[in-house]
């Protein structure tokens, strides 16, 4: 029953459209392979899985508690979601090798044409980002996730923890999966949809400013 709990609770929190998922349909949609979107795949699902064991442990709830914490991640939020907007904005459908899967590894380079074709430790970086300084989804963790998980105590408080940090492994994998299908769309329609992740960002970034103002 604590499985089941956690799975669905995992569901309805990660399947709302966030800038987490974008980013990681994004990276599956521009990346050459599929294997290359998966240090974006990987970060992203440690990075949940380090907060809903903070949740469940109650450690987040503690550091929480401080405001001037809460300040820090809002502010930094909201300008690397107006920066990442930025960069998916100005970044060509060119740049979205669908359908390259022979295509040798592409630079990372500074330009906003290089930008979305991030290498490893660019993906890592921005994954790691979008996943932490994000209050809402912290917020969300700790209201549902640690919360629930009061109701659990030893061998079902970790089939609880584990169901949940399972369906983000699984969930991020098969955004990823779909990004690199969509990938190979084209380009028009791939360049429609670095507009609309943009929007969503810089929209997430004002809802960010404005709900903690």
């Amino acid at each position: 029953m604590a499985f089941v709990h956690g799975v669905l609770l995992a569901f309805g929190l990660i399947l709302p459209l966030g800038v987490q998922n974008v980013f990681i349909f994004n990276q599956g949609a521009v990346q050459p392979r599929f294997v290359r979107a998966l240090p974006a795949v990987l970060t992203a699902a440690l990075c949940d899985m380090l907060l809903i064991l903070a949740a469940v442990l109650g450690v987040s709830l503690l550091i929480l508690t401080v405001s001037w914490i809460k300040t820090v991640l809002v502010l930094a939020g909201i300008l690397f979601l107006l920066y990442m907007g930025l960069v998916t904005w100005r970044t060509p459908a060119a740049a979205a090798p669908a359908g390259t899967e022979g295509d040798p590894a592409q630079p990372e380079g500074d330009g906003a044409g290089s930008a979305a074709v991030m290498g490893p430790r660019r993906q890592m970086l921005f994954a790691a980002s979008v996943s932490l300084f994000n209050p809402h989804a912290i917020l969300d963790t700790i209201g549902v996730i640690g919360t629930s998980s009061l109701r659990y105590a030893g061998a079902d408080k970790v089939l609880f923890a584990a169901a949940a940090i399972g369906v983000s492994l699984v969930w991020f994998l098969f955004l990823a999966g779909a990004g690199r299908l969509a990938g190979r769309l084209h380009s028009p329609l791939r360049l429609y949809l670095n507009k609309a992740s943009a929007l969503i960002m810089w929209g997430s970034a004002l809802y960010l400013g404005w709900s903690f103002s």
